[in-house]
């Protein structure tokens, strides 16, 4: 692969100058080779970024005054712009983080165009409501955009979680200072080059690559109205406690530890792709994966046997190539931090039936077998905490109470599947699970439908309708009936 080599950032809708030298190394995760760099933002660069944004908002005629279909037009170009890149974009995520290509091709080429679609046509259907109040007269309820919002993105799945945020802040009438992840900020500039043949006007989206520091200091910044973040639990306590101090609004959607429940009437033997997908995609790097599968006593062995066949026949390589199901982690430190969990997973009585090392053959690149855990019991380290990686820890429960009370027995609740012969039981012991979200033989995050967690897997929701509220702020007028505009 040539490497990629940007020399400016986007800021007030064009190539701006960077205040230092200073860049970001971008390694390709399959082959430790250099992939890229761009140059690395400071704080004179975020200041920068946020003022663009906030003259875009607050100037006369600016983007937040602009009527929904003016937006739509312009969002739509974007939309049309990211598409015709989206096999490129696909690509540069894959060599970073090493996310399957042609899981980079359903997440991160159509996602953003299509979320853009969505949140346009959402605030193109009204955001005037007349309503009449208790007291007899009417009030004239306005959905206005918030502000500047301060979006701040992972690595994992760079470019659909930037839209979660992207779509309805902008379809909203808000302008964004996006801080992409150091480890994924290829995409992040080839989204910047779609936005420019967009027309994107000057301010409305501006890039800075950063590390965690920057990201506190942009969180912090006193022209930023509004935060999104996705990423750890323990920066989002950090952010919270920023924004809770400034009475600043954020959402967060944060880890997971999520449980994958089979029951005892399930065959799992007919769903395995499915059952794949919510629990080992993206080489295990995705918050929401069911990283916790829930076995009854009964069937325990063979439940056992089913899932180990399944992670080992997986096949790992080159996250270029179609045929590989797991590539490689997104980086040394992160591969080095699922080691020592697949250790303790060992030290605290765990039986590995599968992986547990690094896979023969490939000695370049921060590959790791996908590992399963049997007998492992629900206080363990690798069943409360969030590994990030493809671990899964079998444990065993004797009835439906059982399994529920495991399910919940954490400090996570952000997504969850049940596996049943029967979709009428499934959704009801699914009601019983304390979670944003749980699947029935299968998980699949739909636009149309509220994403997030509860407990500390974070605050607010992302996608549908109530994916859009939390960029709006809500003004009554409380009308004479001189002026009711009815």
């Amino acid at each position: 692969m040539t490497t990629i080599e940007y020399d400016s950032l986007y800021i007030g809708g064009q190539w701006a100058n960077p205040a230092s030298t200073d860049r970001i190394q971008v390694t390709e995760a399959a082959t430790e080779r250099p992939a890229g760099s761009v140059p690395e933002a400071g704080e004179r660069d975020i200041d920068a970024a946020v003022d663009a944004a906030r003259r875009a908002f607050d100037e006369p005629g600016g983007w937040s005054t602009w009527e929904p279909a003016r937006r739509g037009e312009v969002l739509e170009r974007f939309a049309a712009a990211l598409e015709s890149r989206g096999g490129e974009t696909a690509r540069r995520v894959s060599v970073q983080n090493g996310m399957p290509l042609w899981l980079a091709q359903n997440f991160e080429a159509g996602f953003p165009a299509l979320l853009l679609r969505y949140y346009t046509g959402l605030v193109a259907d009204g955001q005037r409501e007349v309503r009449a109040g208790m007291l007899g007269k009417k009030a004239l309820v306005l959905r206005e955009p918030i502000g500047v919002v301060a979006a701040i993105v992972p690595w994992n799945v760079p470019q659909a979680i930037t839209f979660l945020k992207l779509a309805p802040a902008l379809a909203a009438g808000n302008t964004v200072v996006l801080k992409p992840a150091p480890e994924t900020v290829l995409d992040a500039f080839l989204m910047a080059e779609a936005a420019i043949e967009a027309g994107l006007p000057p301010g409305v989206l501006n890039v800075v690559p950063a590390g965690r520091e920057a990201g506190a200091y942009l969180v912090a910044h006193p022209g930023v109205d509004k935060v999104s973040f996705t990423g750890s639990t323990a920066a989002g306590r950090a952010i919270a406690e920023t924004c809770g101090r400034l009475l600043r609004p954020v959402t967060l959607e944060l880890g997971g530890k999520s449980a994958a429940v089979v029951l005892d009437d399930a065959d799992l033997g007919s769903s395995l792709e499915s059952f794949f997908a919510a629990t080992l995609l993206n080489n295990g790097q995705i918050c929401w994966l069911g990283t916790r599968v829930l076995a009854p006593r009964a069937r325990y062995g063979e439940i056992v046997e089913t899932v180990t066949a399944l992670a080992s026949s997986l096949t790992i390589g080159n996250p270029l190539d179609p045929e590989t199901k797991v590539g490689p982690l997104v980086s040394q430190r992160q591969r080095e931090r699922v080691e020592s969990y697949i250790a303790k997973g060992r030290a605290e009585g765990g039986r590995v039936t599968t992986g547990g090392g690094r896979p023969a053959g490939l000695d370049r690149g921060w590959f790791l077998e996908p590992t399963i855990f049997a007998d492992v019991d629900p206080k363990a380290t690798i069943a409360q905490e969030e590994i990030f990686g493809p671990v899964l820890a079998v444990i065993p429960y004797t009835d439906e109470d059982e399994a529920v009370a495991i399910a919940n027995d954490s400090d996570f609740g952000l997504g969850g599947s049940v596996w049943t012969s029967d979709p009428a039981r499934g959704a009801a012991f699914a009601g019983r699970v304390r979670s944003g979200t749980v699947g029935v033989n299968g998980y699949v995050n739909d636009p149309f439908v509220p994403f997030g967690g509860i407990k500390a897997s974070g605050l607010g929701r992302e996608l549908g309708p109530e994916g859009l509220a939390p960029f709006q702020a809500l003004k009554s007028i409380y009308l004479d009936e001189a002026n009711d505009p009815a």
